[in-house]
Parts: structure tokens; sequence; C-alpha cells
């Protein structure tokens, strides 16, 4: 005789609660073949699937049970977590607030929405300072004027050197230099031990710029304290 879905139900919670998600997850999908219109089946596979890591089908699942019972916040609770593990934050939040707007008495639905705001607002104000740092570096030091670049460059080499040196170093210098922006203005630990508190974004394109010109006058520079 077949098993019933409840059966399989109970043999799948208890499989979900020793850890054992592949198992739990199998025993769903049966139970589901079973009674495919029961929104619970789903929404305890999506948990399973989501332990499992395999977010697209703990989303789908999750995506059925809101279908088969729209008004029930376990459904979308389940979303809100395959969302969130899959890190798209701001559809993650929107959907524990619809959980929240189901069941309002939810503990554990309002702790997500405060931590998913949280992580949404630290998420924009870090794009907002690497907007802003990137702004900076663009206008002011990464990319010189070029008759800046060029009194840099020209008051740095000897009068004696040849037009084609002095448009090789300027050209080797903006690379260094934009090459150094595309990082975002990383101050690394070896240039941030050699400049001590003077390891700024503002400082670190100028050691660049005397390092680069140091090898080409001298040939190369084994330590950044050389090229101070």
């Amino acid at each position: 005789m077949e098993p019933a879905p409840a059966s399989l139900k109970d043999q799948g919670n208890a499989c979900f609660k020793a850890g054992n998600y592949l198992k739990a997850a199998a025993l769903y999908t049966q139970a589901i073949k079973l009674d495919p219109e029961n929104p619970a089946l789903y929404s305890n596979r999506s948990a399973a699937f989501l332990n499992l890591m395999k977010l697209t089908k703990a989303l789908a699942d999750a995506e059925t049970t809101i279908k088969l019972k729209p008004t029930w916040e376990k459904g979308f609770f389940r979303k809100g977590s395959a969302l969130e593990a899959m890190e798209r934050y701001d559809e993650a939040l929107a959907t524990y607030r619809e959980a929240l707007a189901q069941n309002p008495s939810s503990s554990e639905v309002a702790t997500k929405v405060k931590r998913l705001t949280q992580i949404v607002r630290d998420k924009k104000r870090s794009q907002q300072d690497k907007k802003g740092v990137e702004s900076n570096g663009s206008s002011d030091v990464s990319q010189p004027d070029a008759q800046r670049l060029d009194g840099v460059v020209d008051g740095a080499l000897p009068p004696s050197t040849s037009d084609e040196i002095r448009k090789f170093a300027k050209e080797t210098v903006a690379l260094a230099l934009k090459e150094w922006n595309d990082k975002n203005g990383t101050v690394d630990a070896n240039v941030r031990l050699c400049l001590g508190k003077d390891a700024t974004k503002e400082t670190v394109p100028n050691v660049a710029v005397e390092k680069v010109l140091l090898k080409l006058i001298y040939g190369p520079v084994s330590s950044c304290e050389q090229s101070r």
C-alpha cells in the first residue's frame, strides 16, 4: 500500500529536523505527486532546497506556495529566504514585508525585515561611497590633464632626454595612474609601510610617478623606499 501524503510529509519533517535535507526533499516530492495542491508540501520542500543551496528550486517552490495560498505568510517567508540567499536583498526585503503584512504578529518575520532593512541601507551607502571615491579620483589625481603631466615628467627627466623617451615616460606614467585608479585608489601594505601616515589617496600617485621615472632614468628600483 502506497504511503499517504500526510505520512510522507511527516517522514520528510523528521528527516529535515535530523539535517538530512536531501532525503526530506525526496519525501516531500513523493507527497507532492500524490497531493499537488498542498501548499505546505511546497513550503517544506522549499526549506529543504534552501538548506541544500538549490536556490532556484527553493524560490520556485516558494512561488508555488504563494500561488496556492496567497494569504499565508509562510510562502512569502520562504521566497524572502531564497532571495536573501541569492543576495537579491531589495527583493528579499519587499517579500519579507509582504509576509509581515500577512501576519503582523510574527516575530521571526519582523526580525528578518529589520535585518534586511539594515543590509539594504548599508549596501546603498557603500555604493554611494564607492561612486564618490571614483568621482574624486577621476577628476583630480588619477587622470591628470596633459599640461600637468607634462610638467611632472619634464621636471623629473634630465634636459638631455630625447623626445622619444619623454613621450614614452608620459605614456607610462599616465598608464600607471590609470591602473592605480582602476583599483579604486587602494593603498597596499607595502606602500603604507613606506609612507606611514602619509599613505593616502593623494600621495600614492606621486610615489607611482617617482617610481616610474626612476625606473626610466636609472633602471629597476628594488623597493618602495628607494623611490622616495
